[in-house]
């Protein structure tokens, strides 16, 4: 295919040698899978924040560190010079934290490099070679759906040992490769001990899993798998190995579940009506 001029320049610079396909478009990004050398990878081209479905939420970006002062006070300002610097620091998050949680052993794709607003990395695939396909479009046993949903909670015990909470975790950003799911999407991530409002999307990122999974294994769908992984967390006692049970008795501090099931059902509509904007289009 005719390379989309954000990677021609990729081209140009030697860093890919062809665009095979386009393989997905979400509301922050446009993917593509490209070849480099002996090895098929993606290409994930970052839109406009104009352009954009999602926008950074002060809630992401919060105590998220400029180490350029210059930028650091642009950005306070709301300058162009600071829009352009936090639309570099939002995408420069995703890069921080792939490399961060894969070294933490979390299963995230592999990164390559980073060049003028577009991500090369892991092309994450099925045990057929071909690009993974999202939870979302997976039907799953109930045996299948309890295995995997405890191997999600296992990298989300990772990451949040590594201090990183996703943020936006859903079927809609893990892909089943050949050997289990695969985090994806992490522009969003925030630093657990530095944001105010980690535990709540904590929350929601595991009561995402749970809900899910809960489709084809009900008894997953009322756990307290989140409460106690944050429970464990504050407490200091936290380890990658720890033995959840999915139990949690409530402490003095108070947690407005409402709230987070409302972000949840929020973030499932936002997904529809995107899906559907796709269909309309196709």
């Amino acid at each position: 295919m005719k390379p989309p001029q954000r990677l021609q320049t990729l081209i140009d610079e030697g860093l890919i040698d062809t665009v095979v396909r386009q393989l997905m478009s979400g509301k922050e990004a446009m993917v593509y899978v490209v070849r480099c050398g002996d090895e098929t990878r993606c290409a994930k081209v970052y839109k406009e924040a104009t352009q954009r479905s999602f926008r950074q939420a002060v809630d992401y970006t919060e105590n998220r560190k400029v180490k350029n002062t210059r930028q650091a006070r642009a950005m306070a300002k709301g300058t162009r010079f600071g829009r352009q610097a936090q639309e570099a620091a939002w995408q420069s998050a995703e890069v921080d934290a792939l490399y961060r949680l894969a070294a933490a052993g979390v299963r995230v794709p592999k990164p390559h490099n980073f060049f003028e607003g577009v991500l090369l990395m892991e092309l994450v695939t099925d045990e057929h070679g071909a690009a993974a396909p999202r939870l979302n479009d997976v039907a799953f046993t109930p045996e299948q759906a309890r295995a995997h949903h405890a191997t999600l909670l296992t990298q989300v015990v990772r990451m949040l040992c590594a201090g990183v909470v996703h943020g936006d975790l859903s079927e809609f950003n893990i892909l089943l490769g050949a050997h289990g799911p695969v985090i994806i999407d992490l522009p969003q991530a925030v630093d657990a001990a530095g944001n105010n409002h980690a535990q709540r999307m904590l929350l929601r990122d595991v009561g995402n899993l749970s809900a899910f999974f809960g489709r084809f294994a009900p008894e997953l769908a009322p756990t307290q798998f989140g409460p106690e992984i944050w429970g464990l967390y504050h407490r200091g006692v936290l380890h990658p190995e720890v033995v959840l049970t999915g139990r949690f008795e409530a402490s003095g501090v108070a947690v407005d579940v409402g709230s987070v099931m409302r972000e949840i059902d929020d973030a499932r509509a936002d997904e529809a009506a995107r899906r559907l904007r796709l269909q309309i289009a196709g």
